[in-house]
């Protein structure tokens, strides 16, 4: 299928998953106070945004099934094409310019005539330190081997033609450091309003040197249409409404921040890089995408990727895991829950140990038996108190690698902690057993109502 934003909002709307707000919205607080009032129930477009002409949408994910929906696939259907994906990426298709007119060249503004403020930018949180663009797809390219790189960051908006970035320890700042060691920028861009399975491609964990767009392809079952930037030697999704070109500045850094993030508390203020945009590029009537932090479609871009590396990883250490599941209330970063039919003595312990190694984010995790709904966090606290015992059962890692936008780290440093809530082998299962009422599946209330 070709990813084709339009025709998600289209289907969003002809099931009822998105609401029009025709009232003007200000982007300052207002439009991600509605926005986020509405989610998960419901995504927003926004027709109407004080001081510009572009509407804006948000919540395009609020549920794993939308997710799959949005590329016809069951949930399960699309983690496992994932992690075929993962394994198997297919070649983009590069169009030139005799295969155009392409919608996204629409309207080209390039030196002068650049400016970030068309861009109907949100502020989001009160602490927020500037307008923010949170839905841009970061594209670049590894100077030593050409392999393009897809990621999302935070970026801040300074200036008509500047922007903050925070740049987390992973592969765009290794590139990055690649060219500013030579005394380079780092050429950059973004690419803003795509389809939810590109957004989902970009958050794919893979070592330095996959394209995550030849994930998407293969997610796809077709090769993603890429087309040439105007002023820097990049790809990008032609189905996109709105492309930022720019570089990266070597040995440039300011102040960017604080910005309210995923674990629902600010990041910090600290300096962090500057990218100088050299070109706007977009669509007749563009629409603008923003994400709200710590929204369902902001856990769950970040989510589903990470339950599917995950379990990959577990299966390693156990071919009897059954599901994944990365919790929203730990912003689908901090807390797992592992369902699996264990067979051995400690087989939910290597789970465990494995599940630490998939992320560096991950503080606690839970496994379970087969008869624990791991979706449902009452059954995986009934599992816990009833099956649990913590001189047995739980085990502490101490001073690990964590994530600094853990308020409760010591700079990133964290402790870990596993549970075995799985029934214990050589215990009688009849004790733990949950009760159960013969026939109550069948009961249909209607009927005695």
């Amino acid at each position: 299928m070709k990813p084709i934003l339009r025709e998600w909002l289209a289907e969003m709307e002809r099931s009822g998953m998105m609401k029009r707000i025709s009232k003007e919205v200000d982007p300052i607080h207002e439009l991600a106070g509605v926005g986020k009032k509405l989610e998960p129930q419901y995504g927003a477009f926004f027709e109407h945004v004080r001081g510009s002409v572009i509407p804006v949408v948000t919540g395009l994910i609020t549920s794993r099934e939308a997710m799959a929906r949005s590329m016809h696939m069951s949930y399960e259907e699309l983690l496992q094409r994932f992690n075929d994906a993962l394994n198997n990426p297919t070649p983009c298709k590069v169009l030139d310019q005799s295969q155009g007119p392409f919608a996204v060249k629409e309207n080209i503004l390039v030196g002068n005539q650049v400016d970030l403020g068309l861009l109907p930018a949100c502020l989001h949180h009160e602490k927020d330190s500037a307008r923010y663009l949170t839905a841009a797809l970061c594209i670049v390219k590894d100077p030593e081997t050409g392999i393009r790189n897809v990621c999302i960051h935070r970026h801040e908006i300074k200036d008509r033609n500047h922007l903050g970035a925070l740049l987390l320890p992973r592969h765009t700042n290794q590139i990055f450091s690649k060219a500013e060691s030579a005394g380079k920028p780092l050429e950059i861009a973004l690419a803003i309003s795509v389809h939810p399975s590109l957004l989902l491609s970009s958050q794919a964990t893979t070592r330095l040197g996959v394209d995550e767009f030849e994930i998407g392809s293969t997610l796809l079952g077709e090769p993603i249409e890429l087309v040439k930037c105007e002023t820097v030697d990049l790809e990008v999704p032609v189905e996109s409404e709105i492309i930022i070109e720019g570089k990266i500045l070597p040995d440039v850094r300011e102040d960017e921040g604080p910005f309210g993030e995923y674990p629902k508390t600010y990041g910090a203020k600290a300096p962090r890089h500057v990218i100088e945009v050299t070109a706007i590029t977009y669509r007749n009537h563009p629409i603008y995408h923003t994400i709200i932090p710590a929204t369902m479609e902001h856990l769950l871009l970040g989510g589903i990727s990470r339950e599917a590396t995950m379990m990959q990883t577990i299966r390693q250490a156990t071919p009897n895991v059954k599901k994944v599941h990365l919790t929203p209330a730990s912003g689908c970063r901090y807390h797992v829950v592992i369902q699996l039919d264990q067979k051995h003595d400690g087989e939910a312990k290597n789970a465990i140990f494995a599940a630490f190694t998939s992320s560096t984010e991950v503080k606690h995790v839970v496994a379970v038996d087969t008869d624990i709904d791991i979706f449902d966090m009452q059954d995986v606290e009934w599992a816990i108190s009833n099956r649990v015992q913590a001189a047995r059962d739980i085990f502490i890692i101490p001073n690990a690698m964590g994530n600094k936008l853990d308020p409760s780290s010591r700079g990133g440093t964290s402790d870990k902690m596993g549970i075995d809530a799985t029934i214990p082998m050589g215990d009688r299962r009849e004790r733990f057993q949950k009760i159960h009422i013969d026939g109550i599946e069948d009961i249909d209330l209607e009927n005695y109502l």
